[in-house]
């Protein structure tokens, strides 16, 4: 069975805008500054949004500034799990999917731009988590590289390149993952269309996690 490397923000789950507040909020504490304005996001992990996004308010960064943000960051998301839940969503079929795939023993993980105690909790606040084997996963305060976190994961997962899958919604993720060779099934429920996500070299486009059991055979590469 393959290993399935998960993303999380737009292919599992929406937090509708929550997520946006409470970076501020720790960006904030981290900072003594207002974020007035955030860096890109889609496809990026944390470590790079916050320094870019501290660039962008004429503030240099170091790694225990990093930290501090972090530390902010996991404190936001324990205090409003509350909001998280109430205003953000799992995406359709999302549960099903995660689901379908534990239930036949293929492993999975997450490789997301999230640092890891927050990619833990807004899994955990839609039940999404337990099929997560969260030590294999790679991590946004592990590297600005969304490609050597997904080498991390292989590494971690003892896998090699030919038995993962990456499912993820941004040409980001189609890179990271190609330049590791493995194979993508892109989901066009973010900000990235069907055409980018093709254009970006996905091998499979799908609109959603509607269909879990064309998704279960994709996995398999069955078709």
């Amino acid at each position: 069975m393959p290993l399935v490397l998960w993303d999380i923000d737009h292919t599992l789950i929406d937090t509708r805008g929550v997520g946006r507040e409470l970076s501020a909020a720790a960006f904030e504490r981290a900072t003594g500054c207002p974020m007035r304005e955030q860096a890109k996001i889609d496809g990026i992990t944390e470590r790079v949004i916050f320094r870019e996004t501290a660039k962008l308010h004429g503030l240099a960064t170091n790694p225990a500034d990093f930290q501090r943000f972090a530390e902010a960051l996991t404190d936001e998301h324990l205090n409003h799990l509350g909001d998280l839940r109430e205003r953000g969503h799992a995406l359709p079929g999302a549960a099903a999917i995660l689901n379908a795939l534990d239930a036949q023993e293929v492993r999975q993980t997450v490789v997301t731009g999230n640092i890891r105690p927050v990619a833990e909790l807004k899994l955990q606040v839609f039940g999404l988590d337990s099929p997560i084997q969260w030590d294999v996963g790679a991590y946004g305060e592990e590297h600005d590289n969304r490609a050597e976190l997904v080498r991390l994961s292989l590494q971690r997962a003892c896998t090699p390149s030919t038995n993962a899958v990456l499912v993820g919604d941004t040409p980001a993720d189609i890179e990271g993952a190609h330049t590791n060779g493995v194979r993508v099934i892109a989901i066009a429920s973010g900000h990235s269309d069907e055409a980018t996500l093709k254009a970006a070299g996905a091998e499979i486009v799908l609109p959603d996690l509607r269909n879990t059991e064309l998704l279960l055979k994709l996995v398999r590469d069955d078709i």
